[in-house]
């Protein structure tokens, strides 16, 4: 399926995240994975099965988040919602 969520603020982040055309990875949206990433860095999740993750993201071709990496995108949401945790 498609993902047809409203990302402005989010699409704006990963648009210089690099291309990830790769496995699990491919086509999926780069930045349900940010907003998923920032939720577990703000609760500071330490037993998180990545694949499972990306596996459950819908597809996206949209805009800025075109064939970018989720790997990266959730691991820059991660960061931030850490960061932000404080």
């Amino acid at each position: 399926m498609a993902c047809n969520k409203n990302h402005d603020n989010t699409d704006n982040i990963v648009r210089d995240l690099p291309i990830g055309q790769e496995g699990v990875g491919r086509h999926k949206c780069a930045s349900c994975a940010y907003e998923i990433g920032y939720q577990h860095g703000l609760q500071k999740a330490e037993n998180i099965n990545l694949a499972n993750v990306l596996d459950g993201l819908e597809e996206s071709q949209k805009g800025d988040r075109r064939h970018r990496s989720p790997h990266a995108a959730y691991s820059l949401g991660y960061y931030n919602g850490v960061v932000d945790s404080y």
